[in-house]
């Protein structure tokens, strides 16, 4: 049975909370969006060049995500030094947005094999109190949807001019889906049970996994086990990275699939309204 749609109140209810959890501001050039999730902040940006595409991909534009942390947003990462949460994020943000073909590449051509669009994604990690993984998927979504490449006219064969935005309305992204990243913390809880046996009093003990969702700080540090998913609204799964050597059953699995892909969702209508918000604000035509 279809459960009941949530009534009006519910709605707001919900859209107050995750906008005390989450918050998401613009910059002045479209593209530019930090994204705070408690007091874990992310800046997201993107910037696009005309550039020669590869020759075995001569109808396709380029994307590369580059992360940037440095001892500004932790006293644990070190200056000068790359570090492994550093490489980490820049994988996992590069398998959700690059290659999991979120961004429509063949929509970035300008020329065959002459002039393709190369997009850059950089995130910058202003301050890191945990769940950064899942703030910065969500300031690199939120920047993708906000950006506007400038409007192009091909003359002739090869001649290519560009349009100012106050000429020709910038054009957005052509996106096949927007994956969000959901983190699940897992712990093996040992309880003890006393009890009356055949030979006397007894203690008899049991395992419990306790799942915890949005981890960050000490619970980061005492999982026996984390779980990241990277997953549209339409519950299409992008990436699944277990980390830890804590086994999970199917059924644990499948329920986090069904976690994630709710939040996917409601993180969508939520970032959708900011977006538009600020479009408009902007005087930008809405498509």
């Amino acid at each position: 049975m279809r459960p009941p749609s949530p009534s009006i109140p519910e709605k707001d209810l919900f859209f107050a909370a995750l906008d005390q959890n989450h918050s998401v501001s613009f910059g002045v050039e479209l593209g530019h969006v930090e994204c705070s999730l408690g007091k874990t902040r992310v800046l997201a940006q993107v910037d696009a060049k005309m550039v020669r595409p590869e020759p075995q991909r001569p109808f396709e534009g380029l994307i590369t995500v580059h992360c940037e942390l440095s001892p500004m947003a932790s006293t644990e990462y070190e200056p000068g030094r790359q570090s492994d949460e550093e490489i980490s994020l820049a994988r996992m943000l590069d398998k959700t947005f690059r290659r999991s073909d979120a961004i429509d590449r063949e929509a970035l051509c300008i020329v065959a094999g002459e002039r393709v669009w190369h997009l850059h994604l950089t995130v910058h990690v202003l301050a890191d109190s945990g769940g950064l993984l899942d703030c910065a998927s969500l300031a690199c979504a939120a920047a993708l949807r906000h950006f506007r490449r400038p409007d192009v006219e091909v003359l002739g064969a090869r001649e290519v001019i560009v349009h100012p935005p106050d000429s020709r309305a910038p054009v957005p992204l052509a996106m096949h889906h927007t994956p969000f990243c959901v983190s699940f913390a897992f712990y093996r809880v040992t309880e003890g049970t006393a009890g009356a046996g055949a030979s006397g009093t007894g203690t008899s003990g049991g395992t419990t996994l306790r799942v915890l969702l949005d981890p960050a700080g000490l619970e980061l540090r005492l999982a026996h086990g984390m779980l990241n998913l990277a997953l549209t609204p339409q519950r299409e799964l992008a990436v699944v990275h277990k980390a830890g050597g804590l086994p999970l059953a199917p059924g644990v699995l499948m329920g986090a699939v069904q976690v994630a892909a709710g939040r996917a969702k409601e993180l969508e209508s939520w970032l959708d309204v900011r977006v538009r918000e600020d479009w408009l604000q902007k005087k930008v035509e809405v498509r």
